[in-house]
């Protein structure tokens, strides 16, 4: 599914979602990944909800974003409820929906000058 044709200026722009990767900008990512409006963050996210743990969601945390998107895949997959309060006890927001959802609000939002993170589980 392609997304957008022109590119926001200074942020990362999806591309495309497709069943085995994410096209970020000109990138490919076939692999779980974090993108930010300014950067993206590749090393060891998990490739599911059900290996999500905490430590990742304080990763996240630690960039500081007002709004945490969570892309679990081709379906809409809840993590642990104790996870989703994690983040919810911090002052920030989750929202978790599937990867092609969450690359069309992160494009929304990043571009509106939000500062948002978004997790896509690959």
């Amino acid at each position: 599914m392609s997304l957008v044709e022109e590119r926001a200026e200074g942020i990362h722009v999806i591309r495309s979602v497709a069943t085995d990767g994410i096209r970020v900008d000109d990138r490919e990512f076939g692999e779980s990944f974090v993108l930010l409006p300014d950067r993206v963050e590749e090393s060891n996210w998990p490739a599911n909800a059900d290996a999500l743990a905490t430590a990742d969601l304080d990763r996240l945390l630690a960039l500081q974003p007002e709004l945490i998107l969570l892309g679990t895949g081709q379906k809409q997959t809840f993590p642990r409820p104790e996870l989703l309060a994690h983040v919810l006890m911090r002052g920030v927001g989750m929202e978790v929906m599937d990867n092609a959802a969450a690359a069309r609000t992160f494009n929304l939002l990043a571009g509106e000058g939000r500062y948002v993170a978004a997790l896509f589980l690959l």
